[in-house]
């Protein structure tokens, strides 16, 4: 048994290296790996199946590579590529995931999540995720003239990236209970998410129980991918 997991590749023309290193990463871990799990912020940007672009079709080959090579590949929205839909995943043999998914391992259930939905206490974020997530959003965003939606982009990723940067780090990080209350709800043992660029293995306790937390890393200076096998959990970094 062999699963990875990566999140936060924020795949875009801009950074050529990092799309190097994921198809390199494709190659040589994922196709040795029974199923990859993608789980959100896979494209910085992501404004509709219908919008033509050279690096989805790129990546899209060599997932569909990868799954007809046998490795089951699963893939969460993120907050970047929340309209990524039914035919980028035919075009690339994903499995479209909902957030939260409990999948077990080594028997065990393991909850998986993109990780924004655990940030609580930034109330203005959590406000326009609630927004942008509702179902009526979602059909008149994916009805747009593709102009309208590529402004629309760059107005949410400026904003996003405006208000980063002055945000105190708790605010943008995980909120405890809420970590709790969640692997509570789905009796979960892990956690698994991504999103807020952290990466780490926190261990943490519910009702006498030990558990844990793990966050993936974003690929920028270097990769991280989650490896879970037989012996445990192993998460790592590597050069791109």
């Amino acid at each position: 048994m062999r699963y990875l997991f990566i999140s936060d590749l924020h795949l875009e023309a801009q950074r050529p290296d990092i799309t190097r290193a994921f198809l390199r990463f494709l190659d040589e871990q994922a196709s040795q790996a029974e199923a990859l799990y993608i789980l959100g912020d896979f494209f910085e940007v992501w404004l509709g199946d219908d919008n033509p672009d050279p690096l989805a079709d790129q990546v899209s080959s060599a997932l569909l590579a990868l799954s007809r090579r046998g490795t089951r590949i699963h893939l969460m929205h993120g907050n970047r590529d929340f309209l990524i839909g039914k035919d980028f995943c035919r075009r690339s043999g994903c499995t479209l995931l909902n957030d939260p998914t409990v999948i077990k391992l080594n028997g065990e259930p393991v909850l998986l999540m993109h990780g924004d939905s655990l940030c609580t206490d930034d109330i203005g974020y959590m406000r326009m995720r609630r927004w942008l997530r509702n179902p009526l959003s979602l059909f008149i965003l994916r009805n747009l003239p593709l102009k309208t939606r590529h402004r629309i982009g760059r107005k949410l990723r400026n904003e996003s990236q405006q208000r980063t940067r002055y945000k105190a780090l708790d605010i943008t990080d995980v909120n405890q209970d809420e970590v709790l209350r969640v692997m509570r709800k789905h009796q979960a043992t892990t956690l698994i998410h991504g999103h807020t660029h952290r990466p780490a293995v926190h261990p943490l306790e519910i009702d006498g129980k030990a558990v844990q937390r793990i966050v993936l890393g974003d690929w920028d200076k270097a990769g991280w991918v989650l490896e879970v096998n037989m012996e445990g959990y192993l998460l790592r970094d590597f050069t791109l």
